[in-house]
Parts: structure tokens; C-alpha cells; sequence
């Protein structure tokens, strides 16, 4: 899909969808633009009707005769001074859904000199991703949306509009969704690192992939432990974008990889949902999504790490058994507990092997507990930091991609569950305050020195409903917001 802006007078414009937004109290100035359309007093009469009065929100969609339109969708934008980007979010993916199966082109007419140009990308970025669609495995669905074009109305006059870097964003978090949403016998650990090289072999990204050999020489005890019930050998993998000029900040980003989790000796089972693990390997998916789109847009002065230690969590005669003690690769020895409590085991090497690199930050993001999203639902993840200033950059960056997240306590009087009779530590705790061991247990896999955030996403990875620009099924959480943040970095 590709964004184009109409340079002529809009009087010419030629189309048969339109989305127009119109504020609260300027509908009737606003109704000018579109009277080539359709009369104005003819939509006042309709608003009347529906009782539409442009409040933020707000939709009426109306079929027109006459001028090649057949769909206009008109949303309420509000008070343009209390505009409501998350509504909008929710407006904007209606709309676009209703026409993507029907249109190779749409238009949209924004009051875009109250705009400044972030919100035009944002527009952008919504209506892009609320028309993806994945039916690669349903031979009875056409994989492909007619939606090819959304030209935006209206917007010669505004300076230095490039959609390249919407594009190539979206593109990020089109191949995380992909990711997460591939079934667990399709992408398997050799698989996401074949998909690494395509990455790297396009952008130009370093990449090195270490086998199970490589990870027993580097001590990754915990990592191995996980992998070795699973007849799929692991693929630890790290990419690297290094920038053409000199470096001011140095990122490691880590992320969960487990492409399927049984649970182990500690099976999954009822309300575990087994069948749907297929998307613990979220974190990973947001990591390799960020790297796509990172690759396309070469921030300057950030050199960037993208670490997964992919595998499988299995059962079979040599998997890691409940009672079992391991050893890390940082020394530190961990009594296993719980075999369904894999990922932090994983993530420990992948953090001990990250901190190695010596970066001002470290940001890890997994599907990790049960318990995070049940404390905080599937619209918001829980974000644990050693930093404040990190923890109020990533808040930041989230609100304005409208990925919710919601900063969690590192209490530590809360290690003492994690203690062990015959270990350095075990790798669960006690019930109570779940997703806030578990992010202690990763604090002990990395130097303190380090900025460093961690992000649970087991509950906003997935959707079963249609939400904002999110439809049902993978979300493709983290790669925005991540995006977002990087730039943040960025030294001309």
C-alpha cells in the first residue's frame, strides 16, 4: 500500500471513498470543502438524523449518489483543542475496515493546519496498519486487501510531508505480527533465524547466529537447560546496526523466543491455552520487527544490538526436569522449580550476553507471566526499570504510539521468594506479586550500572477483538514504541 498526496484543487478529485474528520464546532466551515460533493444542508439533514454533532468519537458513514462517490465516512474530531488520539485511533480503524475489502483507493480530508506533521504521520501509520490482513494459512480467504492507495486531500500546503518513514515502520510491525501469528511448525527456531539474515542481508545489518556449541562455550547453562528438551536445536541470534557516523548511545534490545511452550514436566494445561504459545515468542517478534524497520531507517548516532535466544520448551527424555539446579552463564546457579517458568531462563543468558556488550541500555521484552496480565488486562503491558529517566522516556514514547504501559514497583523485598535451599536463587516465587519476581530474577543477569527496562507483554501481543488499529489476532506490540524511542537517541 502506498500514501499519495492530491496536488490539485479538490474540486477534481476523483474517488468513490472518502473519509472526511470534521471538529465539533467548525462543521459548518468545514462542510464548504466537500460541496462539490454533496450539498451541505443535505448532511446537516443526515447529522440531524443520527444525531451527529462532531464530538470526538462520532461516525456516521453515508452512501452518495453522484459524483462517482459511493462511501463517505465522516468522523467527529471534537474540540480541536482537546483532540483524543486514542478515540481517533478507534475511529480511523472502523473506517478503514469497512472499505479495504471494496476500494483500490481511498481519500482523506483532515482541518490538517491544526495538525502538526507527527499527527499526519500518525493518521497515516493508523490507516496503514488497521488494514493489514494475514491469511496466509486459510486457503478460502484472498490473503490480499484491494486497498492500495490512501491519498490525502488537502495537504500541498503543508511543508516536508514524506511518508517513507510511516512505510517503513509499518512494514516493522507487519513482520512482528507475522511472526507471532505463524504457527509453531512454520516458525521454528531455524526459521525466525533465517528471517534475521533476510533482515540483515537487506539492510545491511551485522548479524551472527550462535549454535548450540557456541552458547555451551559461552556457559549459557540456563539457555541450553530450556532448549534440550526440544528435538529443534536452539538459534541464539544477534544482529547489529551500527551507524555511519560516531556513536553518543549504545542499546541492547532482547527479546523472548520461545517459539513454542509446552510448559515442560510442568505442562500446560485448562486455562493455559496451550494451543496459543505459539506466541511466546512475542518479544522476539517486536525485536526483529524493530530491526526491519531500524535497518530502513538508519537513525544516526545509535548503535542498536537485537538479541533473541530462540528455541522450543518441550519434553522428551532430556528435558530439563522440576527440581533440576543450572548454572547461568554469569556463574549465578538457579534451582528450577517450575519448567512452564522458561523464558526468564532463556532471557538470563540473553541479558548476561547482552550486558557483555557494554550498552548504556538494555530493554527486554517477553511474554513472561500470567500474572502481569492479569493485573493489568490485554491493553497494557507492565514496564519494571532501574532508571527513571528510561522509564518515563518509554512511558512517553508509548503514549504517543498508543501502546499502553504502566510502570511496575522492582520491590525488593520481594527477592526473598526467590531464594533457594541448594542455590544462588530459584526461578519462581511465591504466587502473590508474580510478574514482579519475575523481573527481579532478570535484574540479577546484568551489571547494575546498566539502564535497564523491562517489558511484559503477555497480555498485549495478542487481541481477540478488534481494537484501534490492532485487528484480531497478533499486534505487533513494541515495535512502535521502541521505533519511537530510538529516535529519541538520534545525534545528527
Amino acid at each position: 500500500m502506498q500514501f499519495s498526496i492530491f496536488k490539485n484543487q479538490l474540486s477534481s478529485w476523483q474517488g468513490r471513498s472518502l473519509i472526511v474528520g470534521l471538529n465539533k464546532y467548525e462543521i459548518d466551515s468545514q462542510l464548504k470543502e466537500i460541496d462539490f460533493i454533496v450539498e451541505p444542508n443535505e448532511i446537516k439533514k443526515k447529522f440531524k438524523n443520527n444525531n451527529f454533532e462532531g464530538e470526538i468519537g462520532s461516525s456516521i458513514s453515508l452512501n452518495i449518489l453522484g459524483h462517482n462517490l459511493e462511501f463517505l465516512s465522516i468522523i467527529g474530531l471534537g474540540d480541536k483543542n482537546k483532540m483524543n488520539s486514542d478515540v481517533l485511533r478507534n475511529s480511523l480503524s472502523e473506517c478503514i475496515r469497512k472499505v479495504i475489502d471494496k476500494e483500490e483507493k481511498i481519500g482523506i480530508l483532515m482541518p490538517w493546519e491544526e495538525l502538526n506533521n507527527n499527527a499526519i504521520y500518525d493518521i497515516a501509520e493508523i490507516l496503514r496498519l488497521s488494514s493489514y490482513k494475514d491469511n496466509r494459512f486459510n486457503k478460502h480467504r484472498d490473503e490480499k486487501i484491494n486497498l492500495k492507495e490512501i491519498e490525502f486531500l488537502n495537504l500541498e500546503n503543508i511543508e516536508n510531508i514524506s511518508f517513507k518513514e510511516v512505510e517503513d515502520i509499518c512494514q516493522g510491525v507487519e513482520f512482528a505480527r507475522r511472526l507471532v501469528a505463524a504457527p509453531p511448525n512454520d516458525l521454528t527456531p531455524l526459521e525466525m533465524s533465517k528471517k534475521a539474515i533476510e533482515i540483515a542481508n537487506k539492510h545491511n545489518l551485522e548479524i551472527q547466529i550462535l549454535e548450540e556449541k557456541d552458547c555451551l562455550n559461552l556457559g549459557m547453562g540456563a539457555y541450553l537447560a530450556v532448549a534440550k528438551g526440544s528435538n529443534l536445536k536452539p538459534k541464539f541470534i544477534h544482529m547489529t546496526y551500527r551507524p555511519e557516523n560516531s556513536v553518543s548511545h549504545k542499546v541492547a534490545l532482547v527479546g523472548k523466543g520461545l517459539t513454542f511452550d509446552s510448559g515442560g514436566y510442568n505442562l500446560k494445561v485448562g486455562a493455559s491455552q496451550i494451543e496459543m504459545m505459539k506466541y511466546d515468542m512475542g518479544g522476539s517478534a517486536a525485536v526483529l520487527g524493530a530491526a526491519k524497520a531500524i535497518g530502513a531507517l538508519k537513525p544516526k548516532g545509535v548503535e542498536i544490538h537485537f538479541i533473541v535466544a530462540a528455541c522450543e520448551n518441550m519434553i522428551n527424555g532430556l528435558a530439563m526436569h522440576p527440581g533440576d539446579v543450572i548454572t547461568a552463564s554469569n556463574g549465578k546457579t538457579i534451582e528450577v522449580n517450575n519448567t512452564d517458568a522458561e523464558g526468564r531462563l532463556t532471557l538470563a543468558d540473553a541479558l548476561t550476553y547482552a550486558s557483555n556488550l557494554k550498552p548504556n541500555t538494555i530493554i527486554d521484552l517477553a511474554t513472561l507471566t500470567g500474572a502481569c496480565l492479569i493485573a493489568l488486562g490485554n491493553d497494557v503491558a507492565g514496564m519494571w526499570s532501574n532508571n527513571d529517566e528510561l522509564a518515563k522516556e518509554l512511558l512517553e514514547a508509548s503514549l504517543k504510539k498508543g501502546e499502553g504501559l504502566w510502570r511496575m514497583p522492582l520491590q525488593n523485598s520481594y527477592k526473598d521468594g526467590l531464594k533457594s535451599h541448594i542455590a544462588d536463587m530459584k526461578n519462581t516465587g511465591p504466587r502473590a506479586g508474580g510478574s514482579i519476581t519475575a523481573a527481579l530474577f532478570l535484574e540479577e543477569f546484568f551489571d547494575s550500572n546498566i539502564n535497564w527496562a523491562h517489558i511484559d507483554i503477555a497480555g498485549t501481543c495478542w487481541t481477540d477483538k478488534n481494537k484501534g488499529l490492532n485487528p484480531s489476532g497478533a499486534t505487533g506490540y513494541g515495535v512502535r514504541t521502541l521505533i519511537d524511542w530510538i529516535k529519541s537517541k538520534e545525534k545528527v
